[in-house]
């Protein structure tokens, strides 16, 4: 595909002390642009405090030679409010505008589910979306199904009695006949904050879900240990691969799924990021905290961040078995020198980053969400998780307001570096400072694309 010129990202204002609604922003990334780094249109909500998160695609490569779908409309949950945005980026590229709104009552009346979260368009041309809870706010890991069309809540994509205890994110994969979901935890309890006393209680997740991809059952759990709360995860791009890799947020693991001989799936640890022993931090342990993963299209290089530490990682993965360490660039994070906390052991450094400055900003938060382009030379970062953690983890990154980076790959010997042309600083937001999210091409990308 072409070089990306825009992308699109949900700007948050929830949590923030700004009572503006949530936002997306179209941004320009084309060196050649006179508006290089710049926002160059924002679209509004009609609510305040919907929380938008991520967002997928009416229509993606599982849709391939269907003359009459076309990726014009971009599919917005909320994670909070529970409504679904459609939004018409056809029409004008540049200047989306909203095509229809999914009220949360449809979700619940239709699905009994609430707290949607990750988005993928089916071949059959409808779109399927993952839920976390019920709409008490109790965990729940159910799906809800809308019409391609007409964006209408057609119901659970689910059947039968078992449905899982939490929800969060999925991929699925029609030649291996199947989806695998994750868990994050229960909204009502995450909805504020972290307190890690609520993972003893089991208000976190830690299995990777296995559905029947025909009779849409809940077939199997991969259980990938107390606290471990697996969050993304991704199937290789290849269709005929029966594996792929999920990363855990709270162990600091990433897992190698992967079907068996017998027919089942099972997982296996191939990276672990050792936490590290600090002062003046939440815990005496800090994990990495694994918040995104992807894996570069041709399907060599795997990336992750680390919200926390503040890193992101490269790993080679053309043995999928035996992950390599090739890249790594420090942008931030709560471990950083002169801050408050102090690392008084650490299996990986020598000494604490120390703090990221870009243009002369000094950059709040680590490193979150991720975007790689079609060609796998250009990383995409963000730096917001979740504007509630946010709030608990790094208050000045709410009073700052977000970035984007760009990070420059080696792809063939692997390798990051951190383009220092390259900011956009949502601080500087007409409004005040916002927290800005995931990162979506119009043209498709490593994260909203499955091939069948």
């Amino acid at each position: 595909g072409p070089r990306e010129e825009i992308v699109y990202l949900p700007c948050v204002y929830r949590n923030t002390g700004i009572e503006k609604p949530d936002y997306l922003a179209t941004v320009d990334v084309d060196p050649k642009s006179p508006h290089y780094c710049q926002v160059i249109h924002r679209l509004p909500m009609p609510n305040l405090r919907d929380e938008l998160h991520h967002s997928g695609w009416n229509a993606c490569s599982s849709c391939f030679g269907d003359a009459t779908k076309k990726r014009n409309h971009l599919i917005l949950p909320s994670l909070i409010s529970s409504r679904v945005y459609v939004v018409d980026v056809g029409t004008d590229l540049r200047a989306p505008r909203i095509h229809k709104i999914v009220e949360p009552v449809e979700l619940f009346w239709k699905g009994n589910v609430a707290n949607p979260h990750t988005s993928h368009c089916l071949g059959s041309g409808d779109i399927l979306i993952s839920c976390l809870g019920d709409p008490s706010g109790n965990g729940k890991g159910g799906f809800v199904l809308l019409d391609g069309e007409t964006f209408e809540v057609k119901g659970n994509w689910e059947k039968g009695g078992k449905v899982p205890s939490l929800g969060y994110d999925f991929w699925y994969q029609p030649r291996h006949n199947v989806l695998l979901s994750t868990e994050w935890g229960v909204p009502k309890i995450l909805a504020d904050g972290f307190n890690p006393a609520d993972v003893e209680k089991g208000h976190y997740g830690r299995c990777i879900n296995v559905w029947d991809w025909s009779t849409h059952t809940h077939i199997q759990s991969i259980d990938l240990g107390k606290g471990s709360i697996p969050l993304e995860i991704r199937f290789l791009h290849n269709p005929d691969a029966a594996e792929g890799f999920v990363g855990c947020a709270l162990s600091g693991g990433v897992h190698r799924f992967y079907k068996t001989e017998k027919g089942d799936w099972a997982a296996e640890k191939v990276i672990q990021v050792p936490s590290k022993k600090v002062q003046g931090w939440l815990l005496p342990d800090m994990p990495g905290l694994i918040t995104d993963i992807l894996i570069s299209l041709d399907d060599r290089f795997l990336y992750f961040s680390n919200w926390l530490h503040g890193d992101i990682r490269q790993y080679d993965i053309s043995n999928t078995c035996k992950a390599k360490l090739v890249g790594q660039v420090f942008l931030g994070g709560s471990i950083t020198r002169g801050g408050p906390v102090t690392v008084v052991e650490d299996k990986e450094l020598k000494s604490q980053p120390e703090p990221f400055v870009i243009k002369g900003k000094r950059v709040q938060g680590g490193p979150q969400m991720l975007q790689l382009s079609l060609d796998g030379k250009r990383l995409y970062v963000t730096t917001s998780l979740y504007s509630g953690w946010d709030k608990q983890f790094y208050p000045d990154l709410v009073k700052e307001g977000s970035v984007m980076l760009q990070i420059d790959v080696d792809t063939e010997r692997g390798g990051l570096e951190v383009n220092k042309n390259f900011l956009v600083d949502f601080g500087k937001e007409p409004d005040g400072p916002v927290l800005a999210h995931e990162i979506r091409y119009p043209g498709g990308d490593s994260t909203s694309d499955i091939w069948m």
